[in-house]
């Protein structure tokens, strides 16, 4: 029975009802000190369900020793059900299989990520709730989770919505931090609970009293002092509670005769309580399994089949630490002896030496190059790391702190990416080493939110570097300095790599050179998309350019293949780019939906720096819209948007808004900035234009007029040409470039950019007293702003209607205003089961759980009007065009 935990329990029991009921998944996280009763209530929660059958009770306990081997608890926690692997989709099985340490298939495609396996529990644990009922899965001493196993559990907890499945995790108070879990602090026990609790204690009410008093609340003190009272204080300072216990421990085990002190310290060392492994090192060292009976009626320890499990983790710590280091080092040199496993052998070596040795640092290595073949890129880092500390040679040493930085930069830990970088330029001399430390610095920087500083380091840091490493890193340093205006880094880049094509034109786009860059640009993508070799350097070439159609055909197409292949730590990125592609050809709810599943993954992946940066890209839609708190909110949470977005953005937020003067300030200043030559200040010519000319300088129109001409020739994009000629016919006030311009934009991609020509046009039409001939440009202008929700323009060209003498409704939208009610997530599911795309497979390709699919599904289709899927396919989903 468990005294004063009302309250605890009943939000547990709770969850589990929630779960069983109604489906609905959750998860918790108990924290507290050791021994305040984590673990007991995990222990009530699994018999609040049925003792024998379905549900499942999955449990695992976290083992320090075994915290630096890759899924060594995802092991120990799906084990009882590794046959149900077969029925999960082929990447996330592989995925899985891999991490169980059982044979792998051979597949085709890419490295896995590491988050597949995470999917893999998500849709494991969605398949058993199906099957059998709400799974509860118990995680007790989460702080000693191997890193792996942490990530693909908490990649599956953050994304559980409707499978019915409760996760319960426990941990102690300073550690497994930033899980982003609920959290419930399990506190001390009261005076009169911990009377009751002792009350079965044949104990004077003096020694009762002192006991309560010493064990200040802490149930594994009070049981523990209760039931050896001579463990109590002495003197005026007692030691804190948990002190207090482990000492009780090494009293009692310093009681036992020495071969069960022996054998107590071998299975705390080798620390997965595998017996096979435990009698094999007793043997070489003279004991065996009788010596542990003491210590079984001492309730020390317990034997079960297989396995010896401690009762509490501090008395493993009192049998290891309470033993002379001599002793220690002899248990995990004899285990490391005995060891069949590799990675087990090299961590008992490792436990076993006292000074730095090679060819103990080489087998930590090889372990750190095994789990990065496994995607633990934690655990390797973890490795490469103790490999470095053991190592001899100072070059060495850094070569391996290196390669710990490049692993837990993959990992998504920058702080320490960049601290382990420091460490290791200090005893490397190696030009190419040092290269590749820069490329950490650099991407660290990046992902900080600098992409400038990072050009110059990508750029200024290639000496030395391999010829591949080199050509990597002066194209990424050429990139990130064209997206954040710093130009020079582009340049610098050119001079260092002029024979590549990639960074040859965006040098020349930099200088100014459109007539020679763009086409080089165009040609580029264009054999991207013949043979997409790498189709996210050609999406984001696509959007240099201003060509929508291949944009979006490449982005798309990686989104897919990433989908397909399970590469969730790479989707943020593509989708961003995708999202852009969107914006720009005016599917406004389809980019709000891919940035919100890109903002999704970045915080379930562990990466929530990112989401700055990927709702940057939405800020152009919210100028669109003319919602300037929006605006202004996206920009605060992205100070440094890539490519000028936010000054762009603000721009044309002040031209729809009437804010001419505004308007043409930022404008000038955009185009004298560093992002001048960038795509987005391109377009922001065109507003340039406009608002210089409804200001009345229009003077000031003609710089931004000719080079946006320029450009636009150049990159022979007929939205652009025909956003070229409606400049010119707002400078020219005349009506034959406005006719070419909106017979141009019948080819156009961008309805935002079509849309404002037409309304330019209509309003120098009626201005022309033409009223009959200005609605029909008019009506066409206001059905596509209606559509992009762009307020303030759509009330210009209704406003101009009204002055036309037009009398019919006002709301002419062609599209279905029903889409507007769902949430992103709906909408991307229910586009997909329009197609007739099952369940199953949408769960696989948005990285949910089919019962969440379903769960989307339930809740769009009160919204549409509609009860089934058959009725889903006749709607018409499908964005609208232009």
């Amino acid at each position: 029975m468990l005294y004063g935990r009302n309250d605890e329990q009943a939000r547990i029991s709770s969850m589990i009802a929630e779960a069983r009921d109604h489906g609905r998944s959750g998860a918790l996280l108990l924290r507290g000190e050791a021994g305040v009763g984590k673990s007991a209530l995990l222990a009530g929660a699994a018999a609040l369900l049925p003792a024998d059958g379905p549900p499942h009770v999955l449990r695992m306990t976290g083992v320090e020793a075994e915290s630096g081997i890759a899924y060594a608890g995802l092991t120990q926690l799906l084990w009882p059900v590794r046959e149900r692997l077969e029925t999960l989709p082929p990447p996330q099985a592989a995925a899985l299989r891999s991490a169980l340490g059982g044979p792998e298939t051979a597949t085709a495609g890419p490295t896995p990520d590491r988050f597949t396996t995470g999917l893999a529990v998500l849709t494991l644990l969605a398949d058993l709730a199906e099957q059998d009922g709400p799974p509860l899965v118990l995680v007790d001493d989460a702080q000693w989770l191997d890193t792996a196993t942490a990530e693909a559990l908490l990649f599956a907890t953050r994304r559980l919505a409707a499978e019915g499945v409760v996760m319960l995790f426990a941990a102690r108070d300073d550690a497994f931090a930033g899980t982003g879990l609920p959290e419930l602090r399990v506190e001390r026990l009261g005076r009169d609970d911990a009377r009751r609790l002792l009350a079965a204690r044949d104990l004077a009410p003096a020694v009762r009293d002192r006991v309560i008093r010493e064990a200040a609340g802490n149930p594994l003190a009070l049981e523990e002092l209760g039931a050896v009272p001579t463990g109590l204080a002495h003197g005026p300072d007692p030691l804190p509670v948990a002190d207090r216990v482990l000492a009780s421990f090494r009293a009692q085990i310093g009681r036992l005769p020495e071969s069960a002190r022996l054998m107590l310290l071998i299975a705390a060392a080798e620390g997965r309580g595998h017996v096979p492994s435990l009698l094999h090192a007793a043997h070489h060292m003279g004991v065996g399994l009788a010596d542990l009976e003491e210590a079984e009626r001492a309730r020390l320890v317990t034997v079960t089949g297989r396995t010896i499990a401690f009762r509490h983790p501090l008395i493993s710590a009192a049998a290891y630490h309470g033993a002379p280091a001599a002793r220690r080092i002899a248990v995990h040199q004899a285990i490391a002896d005995i060891a069949d496993d590799p990675d087990c052998r090299a961590r008992h070596r490792a436990s076993a030496t006292m000074a730095p040795e090679e060819h103990i640092a080489a087998d930590l290595q090889s372990a750190a190059e095994r789990a990065r073949g496994r995607v633990a890129y934690a655990t390797a880092a973890r490795l490469y790391r103790q490999a470095a500390d053991l190592t001899p040679a100072p070059e060495a040493r850094g070569t391996r702190l290196g390669s710990a930085a490049a692993m837990i930069l993959q990992a998504g830990r920058l702080d320490e990416a960049e601290d382990l970088a420091v460490q290791a330029e200090k005893l490397t001399t190696d030009p190419a080493g040092l290269a590749r430390l820069v490329r950490v610095h650099a991407t660290v920087e990046y992902e900080r939110g600098d992409p400038r500083a990072a050009s110059r380091m990508m750029v200024d840091g290639t000496a030395g570097a391999a010829p591949e490493e080199r050509t990597a890193m002066l194209r990424t340093g050429a990139v990130y300095g064209w997206t954040s205006g710093e130009l020079p880094a582009v340049l610098r880049a050119a001079e260092l790599l002029p024979d590549d094509r990639v960074i040859h034109g965006l040098a020349l786009l930099a200088e100014g050179d459109h007539p020679r860059g763009l086409p080089l640009l165009n040609q580029l993508v264009t054999e991207t998309r013949t043979t997409p070799n790498d189709r996210v350097r050609g999406a984001q070439l696509a959007l240099i350019v201003g060509d929508d159609d291949a944009a979006l055909e490449l982005a798309g197409a990686e989104v897919a293949h990433s989908r397909r292949h399970g590469l969730i730590g790479a989707l943020p990125d593509v989708l961003q780019t995708l999202a852009q592609t969107q914006i720009a050809v005016g599917r406004h709810a389809d980019a709000e939906a891919t940035v919100a599943e890109a903002i999704a993954l970045a915080r379930d992946t562990g990466r929530p720096h990112r989401e700055g940066r990927l709702s940057a890209a939405l800020t152009r839609v919210a100028a669109i819209e003319g919602d300037e708190v929006r605006l202004r909110e996206l920009i605060a949470e992205a100070p440094q948007p890539h490519g000028g977005l936010a000054d762009s953005a603000l721009a044309l937020l002040d031209l729809g808004l009437g804010r001419y003067d505004d308007a043409l300030r930022r404008l000038e200043e955009i185009a004298h900035g560093r992002h001048r030559h960038s795509t987005g200040s391109m377009v922001s010519a065109a507003d340039h234009v406009e608002a210089a000319v409804r200001s009345g300088q229009a003077e000031l129109a003609r710089a931004p007029f000719e080079r946006f001409r320029t450009w636009a020739e150049a990159g022979e994009q007929p939205w652009a040409l025909a956003v070229a000629l409606h400049c010119e016919a707002l400078l020219a006030d005349s009506e034959e470039p406005y006719e070419r311009a909106v017979q141009m934009h019948e080819r156009s991609t961008r309805p935002f950019e079509r849309a404002r020509t037409e309304l330019l046009y209509g309003e120098w039409l009626r201005r022309a007293r033409r009223r009959s001939d200005a609605r029909v440009p008019l009506r066409s202008a206001a059905e596509i702003f209606e559509r992009l929700r762009a307020t303030p323009w759509l009330d210009r060209a209704r406003a101009e209607l009204r002055a036309t003498g037009e009398s019919g409704p006002s709301s002419v939208a062609t599209s279905p205003d029903y889409l507007d009610r769902l949430t992103p997530q709906e909408l991307q599911v229910v586009r997909l089961a329009a197609a007739g795309t099952s369940s199953r497979e949408i769960a696989a390709q948005l990285f949910l759980s089919p019962r969440t699919v379903e769960y989307h599904l339930y809740k769009a289709y009160p919204k549409l009007g509609i009860s089934s899927r058959k009725e889903l396919s006749r709607l018409p989903l499908e964005p609208a065009t232009t």
